[in-house]
């Protein structure tokens, strides 16, 4: 069976090719349309399509899908992520094909989680009636595709809510440990380092750095002046930016490869305070042997516990932050016991070669039964 890949292109981004992903026979690239304007904030409010939808709707993705369509047909169609929704269905209309659609979050859960966090009442209004449209949207899809898959078991527990009857498959986030395993040998004694990584222009990461930095950070250096945090990732807000600034913090940007951050960090946190699905970032920094400390909410979803795998630290309270950076500073064996334990986690049950047979395995088990 061949694949064909329709997708968003970033602004200067080269299109992809073969050699970037040898198992398409075809790939088409769409110029990303422009977000957030006037208009699709009006159309937000006052339509029946939700501000996330409308940021991704594009002519030009209305006829790249058309034409692939007709060019060759489709057995299956699958949507990454509910934004996808029209051309999913147009496609599926056109080609009489199933469609499945991956969830990387429950988007009304994670809306409802900005609602809450964002100061601006204005901003968590009109994010509280998106996070509303978007649970119609989801509500309407899960009965009427062939399947879904999703990011976690806590998360096809809330679906199956709204549709008992529909097929939902967990698909769990996963990582190449073989390729973070080669992120280099470990400094017998880390630098005293932590490390944030992730796309540093998602409201998410950038509450969570700038939370950390604001109420945790301060904390940290009166006591640990000799710690630094570096905060890696592309696409840095001016926001972020400015945080490289303060003293002990340095902010990359997009960097080659994030594996050498990892090889010597004391530890890589994840202080999250909204946002939804699970974080790659937990999986890798396992996979790198790098010891995590994280919110509740970050280790959301993984199959992950306490002191075994991962720390775990209240988003706004310096002293549990404080007392596992300085556990891990203390005591080295502690701090190997529980990245070999972590390694050991994502090896047996997240390389994405496991997750992507699973998966394989259900998508055709989901095509027999519709025939």
């Amino acid at each position: 069976m061949d694949l064909t890949y329709v997708y968003f292109a970033d602004p200067g981004e080269e299109p992809l090719t073969r050699a970037d992903l040898p198992f398409c026979a075809n790939l088409i690239s769409v110029p990303k349309p422009g977000a957030y304007t006037h208009r699709q904030l009006l159309q937000g409010a006052a339509g029946k399509w939700p501000l996330p939808i409308l940021n991704y709707t594009s002519p030009a993705m209305d006829a790249a899908v058309a034409g692939a369509v007709a060019a060759s047909g489709c057995d299956l169609i699958h949507a990454d992520s509910i934004h996808m929704v029209r051309y999913a269905r147009a496609a599926s209309r056109a080609s009489v094909a199933p469609v499945v659609y991956n969830w990387h979050n429950i988007e009304s859960e994670a809306m409802q989680r900005f609602a809450a966090t964002v100061e601006s009442p204005f901003k968590r209004y009109y994010a509280s009636q998106t996070a509303r449209k978007l649970e119609a949207l989801e509500r309407e899809i899960l009965p009427e595709a062939l399947g879904h898959v999703v990011c976690s078991s806590r998360e096809s527990t809330e679906v199956r809510r709204w549709s008992p009857e529909a097929r939902v498959h967990v698909a769990e986030n996963g990582v190449d440990t073989g390729h973070f395993r080669t992120a280099g040998v470990p400094a017998p004694v880390p630098e005293p380092r932590l490390i944030f990584v992730g796309s540093m222009d998602y409201f998410p990461n950038i509450d969570a750095v700038r939370n950390f930095t604001a109420t945790i950070w301060p904390v940290l250096r009166q006591h640990l002046p000799q710690l630094t945090l570096t905060i890696v990732g592309a696409r840095p807000t001016p926001e972020v930016q400015a945080l490289a600034e303060v003293a002990g913090i340095t902010v990359t940007g997009t960097v080659p490869d994030v594996r050498p951050f990892y090889a010597n960090a004391l530890a890589a946190i994840v202080p999250l305070r909204t946002g939804g699905g699970t974080r790659l970032k937990i999986l890798e920094a396992m996979a790198a042997g790098t010891p995590v400390i994280s919110t509740e909410l970050g280790a959301e979803g993984l199959a992950v516990d306490s002191g075994k795998h991962i720390l775990l630290a209240a988003a706004d309270s310096a002293p549990s932050w404080l007392h596992h950076i300085e556990s891990l500073l203390r005591s080295p064996d502690r701090a190997a016991q529980l990245t070999m334990v972590a390694r050991q986690l994502v090896e047996t049950r997240y390389d994405w070669s496991l997750i992507g047979a699973r998966l394989a395995n259900q998508y055709s088990a989901w095509l027999d039964e519709s025939k």
